[in-house]
């Protein structure tokens, strides 16, 4: 590759700060008048790159990221749920290490210290238009030291389509998501300590499956991670527009929608041909810093531009519907932590800190410079608090060494 890395990044960012949102009406038509206003924050400033930076260029720098970048590489044991429609849910196992009698390794003594977690399994939840690769990070620094499950959502990653909702169709709910996740643990860990942790839609699963399913959060959840997350009132984010944009996107976005639902493959290609605009909308609303690895966004960007239209869709008027407060205190009795990007505009960590005034022992760890994807933005925060949290769950003894792990540059608010 002839480029200089330097290039490549000076490439990426001037892709990622692209927004042309006239060209997106030509192509969509109504949908503009939507997106527009989104896409406005991303497309300012960014004049001299568009003009100097051509689009050749552009499609050469994300295809060097793509390669360039090692994100989402990481695979474990495959298996397959299914869920009570007949859905088929993937997910993958990372075990432990087997125990030989020698050494921790580096890694495990920099998480835990000497001595070795007791046998618990971490169940990762990934959040809406993502797949189990958003917790790249985490995967990797947990990998063989804890047994980790990770899936994808109906309609996400590599499960099936949801059947209820593409045969029948039914409507998306979060309460399906709950189920569903009750049949993943079913299948990958049917025994044993758990610790769930979900990140944005996930964390509502996660809250779905203790509103039906109690006496699994009781007799075998032994902590709980909630990144990024709400537990209701989703329908009155302002996603950092002014309040007639948002009232604006509202009252059209769901049945603009579906109308895209029902042409996806003409929709998908404008979503190719747009790619350099939703570069722009994924960067404004999953990150806050200005520093971020143009690989990691670019890996965001694949993950998000991978979900169909369709089934984009199909989930988002259940977030609207979202109310999962009062099963809240079924994590009452365990170690919680909740955390949450000072900067999120997709779940503003106003929605994190009423999780946590729900639950007065929990941890709550706000993320200055942080925006929607925290836990691929600052990653050694999020896997910091997270071995903190095994910890205190008892997955290892007392006193063990997390401190040495990564750096933190979160506020924790005392409890």
């Amino acid at each position: 590759m002839n480029e200089s890395r330097a290039d490549v990044v000076a490439s990426a960012a001037a892709a990622s700060a692209e927004g042309a949102a006239g060209s997106w009406r030509r192509a969509t038509g109504v949908v503009g008048a939507a997106i527009g206003v989104l896409a406005a924050g991303a497309a300012a400033g960014v004049a001299v790159e568009r003009m100097t930076v051509g689009r050749s260029m552009r499609r050469k720098a994300r295809l060097a990221l793509d390669a360039a970048g090692p994100y989402g590489t990481l695979r474990g044991t495959p298996g397959k749920a299914y869920a009570d429609d007949g859905t088929e849910l993937y997910y993958e196992v990372d075990e432990v290490e087997p125990d030989t009698g020698a050494d921790p390794s580096p890694r495990r003594l920099r998480l835990f210290g000497r001595k070795a977690p007791t046998p618990v399994t971490v169940v990762f939840c990934h959040g809406y238009c993502l797949n189990q690769d958003s917790w790249h990070f985490q995967r990797a620094a947990l990998r063989g030291v804890v047994r980790t499950v990770h899936w994808d959502q109906r309609s996400h990653g590599r499960s099936g389509r949801g059947v209820a909702q593409n045969r029948d169709g039914e409507p998306l709910t979060i309460d399906q998501l709950g189920r569903d996740l009750k049949a993943v643990i079913d299948a990958a860990a049917p025994e044993g300590p758990i610790v769930l942790v979900g990140h944005s839609m996930g964390g509502m699963t996660m809250m779905a499956l203790a509103a039906e399913h109690p006496e699994l959060i009781r007799d075998r959840v032994v902590a709980a991670a909630f990144v990024g997350t709400s537990s209701g009132r989703l329908g009155e984010v302002n996603f950092g527009l002014p309040v007639a944009g948002v009232n604006a996107i509202r009252r059209v976005l769901p049945g603009v929608l579906r109308a895209l639902g029902q042409q996806a493959e003409l929709v998908e290609k404008g979503r190719r041909a747009t790619a350099d605009l939703f570069a722009g909308i994924i960067k404004r609303y999953s990150f806050a810093g200005r520093d971020v690895d143009p690989a990691v966004e670019r890996f965001a960007e694949r993950m998000i531009e991978s979900t169909p239209i369709d089934v984009v869709a199909e989930f988002y008027p259940a977030f609207t519907d979202h109310d999962k407060t009062g099963a809240l205190a079924c994590f009452r009795d365990i170690p919680v932590l909740v955390l949450a990007g000072v900067q999120d505009l997709v779940t503003p960590s106003a929605h994190s800190e009423a999780i946590a005034d729900r639950l007065p022992d929990a941890e709550l760890v706000l993320v200055p410079d942080a925006g929607h994807l925290v836990m691929l933005e600052h990653p050694e925060v999020v896997t910091d608090r997270l071995a903190d949290l095994l910890t205190r769950a008892g997955a290892v003894p007392a006193g063990a060494t997390v401190s040495a792990y990564g750096t933190s540059s979160s506020t924790v608010r005392p409890r």
